[in-house]
């Protein structure tokens, strides 16, 4: 198993380099975030759980720790791509190998001693349990039960946690790059025992996740866009680059 080895300067670095390509591949990047999360208590410590539907998802996560939060970031990464990338360690990654059981029940120990370790700061667990890309308007979706092994065990040394849903999106709409949409949900607090069985929670998840991705899916489609933050704006496209020509020119008048 691949662990964390984080250096402050890989991590500023990588912010850096995050928003440089957003802004080169994106109109926009937004934010839809309820006034819960930005307030949960800094000693509890949170998983965000994700919908996996692009190669973008590792990036803005960091985007949106270092504007939203003030937390120690965590991210979980498929083994093969993670030993391919090693750099990644450094700003907080650590990887699962799920071709090996006992590798990854180590995984979900070394989780949860991440998110339980001794800070200033809250210790944040970003995990996306489809374990791969697929299509963002696939149903039902598939959940691995990592996510509910690392409650569990989060649990069992008293500690309540939050649960936080979070998806993307990405769609073209009247510009000609993309807009990327990142939609986070009101944070859920469990307590020891008080939680469900690990397929009650895993199901539970799934559910909420189809749930906003539907949800987000309506925002976008409806253009009722208003309540999103933009994180990230992108550099001008060669339409609004013609247009601002044409109007300089006069032209068309």
């Amino acid at each position: 198993m691949l662990k964390v080895r984080r250096s402050s300067l890989y991590t500023l670095w990588f912010g850096w380099y995050s928003r440089r390509q957003f802004r080169r591949y994106f109109n926009t990047l937004r934010v839809f975030m309820d006034a819960q999360v930005p307030r949960m208590e800094s000693g509890i410590p949170v998983i965000f759980y994700c919908n996996h539907a692009y190669w973008w998802d590792g990036f803005w996560s960091q985007l949106c720790t270092e504007e939203y939060f003030r937390q120690n970031l965590h991210i979980i990464i498929e083994y093969q791509q993670l030993n391919q990338h090693r750099f990644f360690t450094r700003i907080g990654a650590f990887s699962i190998d799920r071709s090996n059981p006992r590798s990854a029940l180590r995984t979900i120990d070394y989780a949860s001693e991440l998110l339980l370790q001794p800070s200033d700061r809250q210790n944040a667990l970003w995990i996306f349990p489809q374990g791969r890309i697929v299509h963002v308007d696939e149903r039902p979706l598939f959940f691995y039960k990592g996510t509910a092994g690392i409650v569990s065990r989060v649990f069992q040394k008293n500690s309540p946690l939050y649960l936080v849903s979070v998806v993307s999106r990405i769609e073209y709409l009247e510009e000609q790059k993309p807009e990327l949409f990142v939609s986070f949900r009101a944070p859920e607090l469990l307590y020891p025992g008080e939680s469900p069985s690990s397929d009650e929670l895993t199901s539970m998840m799934r559910r909420e996740t189809e749930d906003h991705l539907d949800g987000l899916k309506e925002s976008v489609m409806s253009r009722t866009l208003d309540d999103a933050k933009i994180l990230v704006r992108g550099r001008e496209s060669i339409n609004k680059k013609i247009e601002r020509y044409r109007n300089m020119l006069g032209v068309g008048r």
